[in-house]
């Protein structure tokens, strides 16, 4: 039985061909229990030939050829009803799997009966989703944040797709990946999601051919986006549940143009005609509850949109977009191998002070002195404060671009600053713990670094956790390890936490526990050679333009301890 087809869409491939089919003929799965079917839509340079010797080297490789449809919807489309899995992987011709992808997915899939399986996506294309914070083994649209991942890399049960009769929009369509996926959210019964360590790699192109070069405009696009919404309200009743999926839509597509940066670059006609287009959609395609159930910055913002009120919206842009986080280390230690961390994170205003809410005969109103002198923003009330309020805890694997969440949420909550004002925070606690901080699995070797995010009042902003007015870390030399947890034959792992970089920020070295060659670089890079790191950056950093590159590349090419004078 054939368990998974991998369907991957072709145009003009080139060398990425080579690039991606490593990942896919060679997984753990098994090459008898999956198939990769490549659609060439009438490439016109040699990828139907690279294609053609895959198949011939290869048993579990098929191509299918077909006249040029300009997009990738129609060989997908074909894909799918060719395929011979159960379920169909979607793959582009220029990203990767990793090697187990397959295996672990489908695992998943079968022990669920799952229509939809969501794994971590890593990349140069993609930054931490809280999406994936943790493994799910069966959720909907009702109870978890599936729309905000609407890429279609993801496992599909092959029946399921054909049963409904899902499909991607064939031709030049923009947003058909989320068309495709709004049309398979809101009929899927059972999905799953798989956190730990990443299945794909959605990577950026060096010749940016990730991006259409193919121009639009507004009123192009976001009758593409009418057609989203529609897709959810064909399926979803109007209520609360409707309101809620179409909220992402509106939050991130309709409101970009007038939200920072988009704002602040257009000016004249070009400006004008992007936010005549979004304001009549937003008046149009949204029920007001869309619009109420948003942040409060993200709600005024809306407000100001359909009230027609440009002015203001570029001058709360300027405002806002120089809000900054501000967090503390309130603790810092180690025990037992593991980091325990507990901080808070708040916003301060462009002019550096709190960024507050003030309190007027029982209600709360947007920080005046943030919104003074924009007529439309005049006391904008804030019932729910810490509504749509969190954070998170992160950790950065710098050599591999990854992100893991910690166990351990950042909390909303108030505080109270004097003369009736409030700010909102998050604090809290967590431990980082190398062996398990891979939703279970333990880290790769590499030098990781540590980082908060958090989301108040509709401000969303990450930062760095740096040694600045932080308790000092533990001046012991000897790192503790982690005993009795360990896979058989696997050293357990040495971990050295230190303040590092420009930024002082927090820094995790990882390595096995043992009195190896890497152990001791680990320690030399961690805790005893910052000067060494410093001396070799200036070094490289004074060398003609091609010397400092190949000098980069071959670090890359090192184990992390090498390289790790580059963080």
């Amino acid at each position: 039985m054939t368990k998974v087809s991998i369907v991957v869409p072709v145009y003009n491939g080139g060398r990425y061909l080579e690039l991606c089919a490593p990942s896919l003929l060679h997984q753990s799965l098994g090459a008898d229990a999956y198939e990769i079917v490549y659609v060439d839509d009438g490439s016109t340079d040699d990828s139907p030939e690279r294609l053609d010797r895959l198949a011939a080297e290869h048993p579990h490789v098929r191509v299918i050829h077909q006249e040029n449809s300009g997009w990738p919807g129609k060989p997908r489309n074909v894909g799918v009803r060719a395929a011979r899995g159960e379920y169909v992987q979607f793959v582009d011709q220029d990203d990767e799997l990793t090697p187990r992808a397959l295996e672990r997915l489908y695992d998943l899939a079968v022990r669920n009966n799952s229509d939809i399986v969501l794994g971590k996506v890593a990349g140069t294309m993609q930054g931490p989703s809280r999406v994936f914070k943790h493994t799910v083994e069966q959720c909907t649209v009702e109870d978890a944040p599936l729309f905000e991942s609407l890429t279609p890399h993801k496992m599909f049960r092959r029946d399921f797709l054909l049963g409904h009769g899902i499909e991607f929009p064939e031709g030049p369509v923009r947003l058909e990946d989320q068309l495709f996926m709004a049309r398979a959210y809101v009929r899927a019964k059972i999905v799953s999601i798989l956190a730990g360590p990443p299945c794909y790699l959605w990577n950026r192109r060096d010749d940016g051919g990730n991006t259409s070069s193919r121009a639009t405009t507004p009123e192009d696009y976001y009758g593409h986006l009418r057609t989203v919404v529609d897709a959810v309200k064909e399926v979803v009743p109007p209520g609360p549940l409707q309101d809620h999926l179409l909220r992402r839509s509106y939050r991130v597509e309709l409101l970009r143009p007038v939200s920072e940066p988009r704002v602040l670059q257009r000016t004249g006609p070009s400006l004008e005609r992007y936010f005549t287009v979004v304001r009549d959609m937003a008046r149009e395609s949204f029920p007001p509850g869309v619009r109420d159930g948003l942040p409060a910055i993200s709600r005024l913002r809306a407000h100001l949109l359909e009230e027609g009120r440009l002015d203001d919206l570029v001058e709360l842009a300027r405002r806002t977009a120089g809000i900054k986080p501000r967090l503390t280390v309130d603790h810092v230690d180690r025990r037992e191998g593991r980091l325990h961390l507990e901080a808070t994170v708040r916003m301060v205003r462009p002019d550096g002070e709190p960024l507050t809410l003030v309190e007027r005969h029982g209600r709360l109103y947007l920080d005046p002195e943030l919104l003074a002198g924009i007529p439309g923003a005049v006391d904008w009330e804030v019932p729910h404060p810490l509504g749509h309020a969190h954070g998170d805890f992160l950790v950065h694997d710098t050599a591999r671009n990854r992100w893991y969440f910690t166990d351990g949420d950042l909390s909303p909550c108030t505080e109270a600053v004097g003369d009736g004002r409030h700010r909102v925070v998050v604090r809290g606690r967590t431990v980082i713990d190398p062996e398990t901080l891979a939703n279970g699995e333990a880290l790769a070797q590499g030098t990781y670094t540590v980082w908060a995010s958090a989301q108040l009042l509709g401000v969303g902003r990450r930062s760095r956790v740096t040694g600045q007015n932080a308790p000092a870390l533990p001046t012991d030399r000897v790192p503790r390890t982690r005993h009795g947890r360990t896979a058989a034959g696997r050293s357990p792992l040495l971990v050295v936490p230190d303040w590092g970089g420009p930024s002082g920020q927090l820094r995790l070295s990882v390595a096995p526990a043992d009195r190896s060659t890497t152990s001791r670089r680990i320690l030399l890079s961690a805790s005893a050679a910052p000067r060494l790191r410093r001396t070799a950056r200036t070094v490289v950093d004074r060398l003609p333009p091609d010397a400092r590159d190949k000098v980069k590349a071959l670090a890359r090419k090192a184990d992390p301890w090498t390289r790790a004078w580059k963080k």
